[in-house]
């Protein structure tokens, strides 16, 4: 059983899990799914062509899967799906994609998109990241799983931010940044890895070592980016974590942060 505040303004075309609830004042949409225990605020706009998971919490004041203000788009069908155990804070703006990409912006599992945090058209958001109060992603950005951004970051369209980075506050970030990497400053530089996010993840001390040395490869012996990539063959043969590192600085197509 739903359970709906009579204020609320569902569009009969909209589809409701059990136990979805729905506070009052807010409006879903033509075209918006919500999947079972789902906890919608009041003063909410969700619009579709929206799908959202199970035992999320989406705060008041969020606006979920409105039109990109993208000059490109021109109301083409596009989509916003988001997975399971999200926490989505108060104001928070989340735009569906456009045809020019995939047309869909994909949110995954177990997020807390902290206030007034913006996710532009396009974009992909992994698992288990946390993007902290006012941090705002461009179009086509790809962050991945367990990557946290600080306040007030700013992420230039078409960025790929690895697994485990982190961003300092206030960081502008108009490079790719590898997985693990942690970055500060306008514009983004390398500081060092993420350890202590490591650590509390569960990385062996061997694998964070390993990591530690790659860094350095990469960052502290004045080898180009190509020759760095070599250098890293053998231990990523070795460790999966840094074969993870590696990976995420050879896939890169804007450059990486140093």
């Amino acid at each position: 059983m739903s359970l709906i505040d009579p204020r609320a303004i569902i569009d009969p075309t909209a589809i409701l899990a059990d136990g979805v609830e729905v506070g009052p004042w807010s409006i879903v949409g033509a075209g918006v799914e919500i999947g079972e225990g789902t906890v919608i605020g009041p003063h909410v706009i969700l619009k579709g062509s929206t799908r959202i998971g199970k035992h999320n919490r989406i705060y008041q004041f969020s606006s979920v899967g409105e039109d990109t203000p993208d000059l490109k788009y021109k109301g083409e069908e596009t989509r916003l799906v988001i997975g399971d155990h999200n926490v989505i804070r108060e104001g928070v703006t989340i735009h569906r994609g456009t045809i020019q990409d995939r047309s869909e912006t994909t949110l995954g599992d177990h997020n807390l998109i902290m206030a007034y945090a913006h996710i532009g058209h396009d974009s992909v958001i992994g698992n288990h990241c946390i993007l902290v109060n006012n941090t705002a992603l461009a179009g086509h950005v790809h962050v991945e799983d367990w990557a946290i951004l600080s306040g007030f970051t700013l992420v230039h369209q078409y960025c790929h931010i690895g697994a485990h980075s982190f961003s300092g506050m206030g960081t502008a970030i108009g490079k790719d940044v590898p997985a693990y990497v942690t970055v500060f400053g306008n514009p983004a530089e390398a500081r060092s890895m993420n350890f202590e996010g490591m650590r509390r993840r569960g990385f062996s001390e061997d694998a964070i070592h390993a990591l530690r040395r790659a860094y350095k490869v990469v960052y502290r012996q004045g080898l180009t980016v190509e020759q760095a990539l070599i250098e890293l063959s053998e231990p990523s043969a070795q460790f999966p974590e840094v074969a993870v590192f590696r990976d995420s600085i050879q896939s890169s197509t804007r450059g990486i942060t140093r």
